[in-house]
């Protein structure tokens, strides 16, 4: 026979909504357990993506609710997380020890898409997942800059162990070249090299992989969407006119491949002056809201043209562990949630829990 109090506390968890997830904690599949005896329940919550800084939070809301609502004197609420691997193109095998890999785009070059690569990989490594960042920008690798990592990678046996920065697995074409090299290459041996990057690094049990994609819908981008077991993919654009016209061939290119995208981040949206802290829309508004609308994805954040964030990205030094608790690395951080919470409701991909079948 059930509990009165179980349902009541079922009713109040369906009542709860985590922003991040738009959904009440039932529907999102959020409830593993309800255990009551005598006077004590303990309540067990495990969520699809990292969420160690939401996690008092939560505890405390629902704490608090269950007590009130049902009388009970000792309430425990256990909340933890696991990222599932999920879906990826047709006929193709994930990556070992990679869980998600997500690609970082953008239909043209200037948009900011690196600095926000790293920043959202550092953000989401805050709440508790290991996560990595794949260089795939062959012609101007720019993460090594960004992240202060000019180092040579160890390698034996010809596997490359990953350059660790900031507690992030990191590997770029540009800690294997000379900073001054130029790599004068065709399309089969970049997309050769990206592959190699990949498959060749050792990574150690990611959460997420980022991989930023250079700047267009080019060699790289095909291998991609090809021969790389890709999750979900995000798009970076500026509000500016001409950038939002090659996010369309983005998300275009995504579309066909069918990989999914999680949304659109509308990067430089506002200038904020240094001096007045006067803000000011100088490429435009609006456009990347009507470019989530049209493709029916999601506006992820938007991001301000900021001198600090510039800065932090020369030192090598990423704005969200140069300012851990700033402003500008909890949009960061926000927009991270945003991403993992939403690819934790994508379909899972099972295809890893079944043995290899071997006929003799």
């Amino acid at each position: 026979m059930t509990d009165q109090r179980e349902e009541i506390i079922k009713t109040l968890l369906q009542s709860y909504t985590v922003p991040y997830l738009k959904n009440d904690l039932i529907s999102a599949k959020v409830l593993r357990s309800i255990h009551i005896e005598n006077n004590k329940v303990k309540v067990e919550l495990e969520f699809g993506f990292p969420i160690e800084n939401l996690k008092n939070q939560i505890q405390s809301d629902l704490t608090h609710l269950i007590k009130q609502e049902t009388g009970l004197e000792q309430v425990e609420v256990s909340i933890s997380w696991k990222v599932a691997s999920h879906q990826v193109q047709a006929g193709l095998k994930s990556v070992p020890n990679v869980k998600n890999i997500i690609a970082i785009a953008s239909g043209k070059g200037g948009v900011g898409k690196s600095t926000v690569c790293a920043n959202l990989a550092l953000a989401l490594q805050a709440e508790g997942a290991k996560v990595g960042i794949l260089d795939a920008d062959i012609y101007g690798p720019s993460q090594p800059q960004i992240l202060g990592s000019y180092e040579t990678p160890e390698h034996k046996e010809k596997r490359l162990k990953p350059i660790v920065r900031y507690n992030l697995q990191c590997m770029s074409i540009g800690n294997l070249v000379d900073i001054d090299s130029a790599m004068i290459w065709r399309g089969p041996m970049v997309s050769t090299a990206l592959q190699q990057l990949l498959n060749d690094t050792d990574w150690d049990n990611l959460d997420y992989l980022f991989i930023d994609l250079p700047p267009g819908t080019g060699d790289i981008q095909l291998t991609l969407s090809q021969k790389v077991p890709v999750s979900a993919a995000v798009v970076i654009t500026t509000p500016q006119d001409l950038s939002l016209i090659d996010v369309r061939r983005a998300l275009g290119m995504f579309a066909k491949v069918k990989v999914p995208v999680l949304g659109i981040i509308e990067n430089m949206s506002t200038h904020i002056c240094s001096n007045c802290g006067h803000e000011e829309a100088i490429f435009g508004s609006g456009g990347g809201q009507q470019m989530a609308e049209q493709f029916h994805t999601e506006l992820l954040g938007q991001l301000p043209l900021n001198i600090k964030i510039r800065e932090d990205a020369d030192a090598g030094k990423p704005t969200v562990v140069a300012e851990p608790n700033g402003a500008i690395a909890n949009q960061y951080k926000d927009i991270a949630r945003k991403l993992s919470a939403k690819l934790s409701l994508e379909a899972k991909n099972y295809a890893n829990r079944f043995p290899n079948i071997i006929v003799e």
